[in-house]
């Protein structure tokens, strides 16, 4: 059966999903018995599926479609990379140009001395690469005792066994014996579900000081590293108080532990800079990064190093660690490709003049909608909190999720897909999308909301907890 003249109608293909394919994230038998929507094709910014439905993609697939479907281009340069050398490793003392190229590309795009270039196939694996690399680089430095990292809850860092312990979801962790060792974690900055009578200030501020907290608890001399993403994503585009990074980077300069940068969703323009890390004054050590890096268009992702942790690491001898797709060169043709887009059609420098502010103009209306609490944005990144009651920054008597789940589905069927992470909707659309896009968004935000509301008044779920 070939997918390009495949004709089955979608109830076939449904059914043959379910018959064979297990989903991530995904409650198998809930999925067969209503059966998953089936994406055919994909150009700009709207997906189209097998009944001919054009939907308007606010979440650029997975957080990653920077310069939206179609793009010839890149598919191009995939069919030339896979005609000259479709795959070789980087093991054994060995390179190949596309790999050399990209790693040097990207140097040129990362701030400060971030010049050194370690592949993975994904932000996953990138991640679990960090857990090595820190832990080998204080070893290497005769502390083989600094190996705990510090991480924050409700962040997400992958879902290996390595990066989803890094990561601090405990839905994650009810499965598979995670974390694993020496990985934990302090509280977020969700200042709206978290913050109580604090100030936005005070609050990142408090958030912060928890880092310093936990260095003292188990001592620098145990305490490898720090992580966090500038804009937590699949935690729900959790947006910090404007002091939480100042004082994050105050620690990290005070103490002896490295800093990580987790850039997979915020990296490559989504926050109307290149790196989020430039948008928040953040001096990683390392940085990881991913998905936007090839659009999507191909896996692969990184973690990129400064000087100083480069040379401890090549003065060790052999670092034992890699992936067979470690700088695969299909993969690398295609990033390439896609920072070449990025930069001469000027998209990063768009966002930032532009579509970023006019979406931030447009999301900030949603606050006045009744069931709308906070409706934050940063670049193309945007989240609205759910609430019954304004005013008390209440959650709802219902379940966790439940309402953002009736969301999503209003969404759907309002041919948009928008995100829910427990009450909160999210959207992070592609880099290209227009002004004109961004209306058509806002319009299918606001029946979805309408719809939502008039639901909720109907089911009885228009309660605030302990009410």
């Amino acid at each position: 059966m070939s997918i390009h003249t495949n004709h089955l109608p979608t109830d076939a293909l449904q059914e043959l999903d379910a018959r064979h394919h297990l989903h991530p994230f995904t409650a198998g038998n809930e999925l067969a018995s209503k059966g998953a929507r089936v994406i055919k094709s994909a150009q700009g910014v709207y997906l189209t599926d097998s009944e001919g439905e054009e939907i308007l993609d606010a979440m650029s697939g997975l957080w990653c479609v920077n310069i939206g479907y179609g793009r010839e281009e890149l598919a191009d340069a995939a069919a030339r990379q896979m005609r000259e050398l479709p795959y070789y490793n980087t093991f054994f003392q060995t390179t190949h140009v596309p790999a050399l190229t990209l790693a040097a590309r990207i140097a040129e795009f990362t701030p400060n001395d971030l010049n050194h270039v370690f592949f993975a196939s994904g932000g996953s694996e990138a991640n679990d690469t960090n857990i090595r690399l820190v832990r080998h680089y204080w070893a290497l430095q005769n502390k083989p005792q600094k190996n705990i990292i510090i991480s924050r809850r409700n962040a997400y860092h992958g879902s290996s066994l390595g990066s989803g312990s890094l990561g601090g979801m405990k839905p994650m962790h009810a499965q598979g014996g995670m974390p694993i060792p020496d990985i934990v974690h302090i509280d977020q900055p969700d200042w709206w579900s978290e913050g109580g009578d604090m100030s936005p200030d005070d609050f990142g501020r408090e958030r912060a000081a928890q880092l310093r907290l936990a260095i003292e608890q188990y001592g620098e001399d145990r305490v490898a590293a720090f992580i966090a993403e500038p804009v937590q994503g699949a935690g729900g585009v959790i947006v910090p108080p404007a002091s939480y990074w100042p004082e994050i980077q105050a620690i990290c300069d005070e103490h002896e532990i490295l800093l990580i940068a987790d850039e997979v969703i915020c990296g490559f323009g989504r926050t109307a800079n290149w790196f989020g890390s430039e948008t928040y004054d953040i001096r990683p050590d390392v940085m990881t990064i991913a998905k936007g890096l090839s659009s999507g268009y191909a896996p692969v992702g990184a973690s990129i190093v400064t000087d100083s942790v480069a040379d401890v690491i090549n003065s060790g001898g052999e670092f034992n660690h890699g992936y067979t797709y470690s700088g695969h060169p299909v993969a690398c043709a295609v990033a390439l490709e896609n920072l070449r887009i990025l930069q001469e059609e000027k998209i990063v420098e768009r966002v930032r003049e532009q579509t970023a502010p006019y979406l931030a103009s447009r999301w900030q209306e949603l606050a006045e909608h009744p069931l709308v609490g906070e409706a934050k944005s940063i670049g193309l990144l945007g989240s609205i909190a759910l609430t019954p009651d304004k005013s008390s920054r209440a959650s709802f008597s219902a379940e966790a999720g439940t309402v953002g789940k009736i969301c999503r589905e209003h969404c759907f069927a309002s041919q948009m897909v928008m995100r829910h992470v427990y009450d909160r909707m999210v959207i992070s659309p592609p880099l290209i999308i227009t002004q004109s896009e961004i209306d058509i968004l806002m319009e299918r935000v606001t029946n979805a909301l309408d719809k939502t509301l008039d639901t909720l008044h109907k089911e009885g779920l228009m309660k605030a907890a302990g009410g």
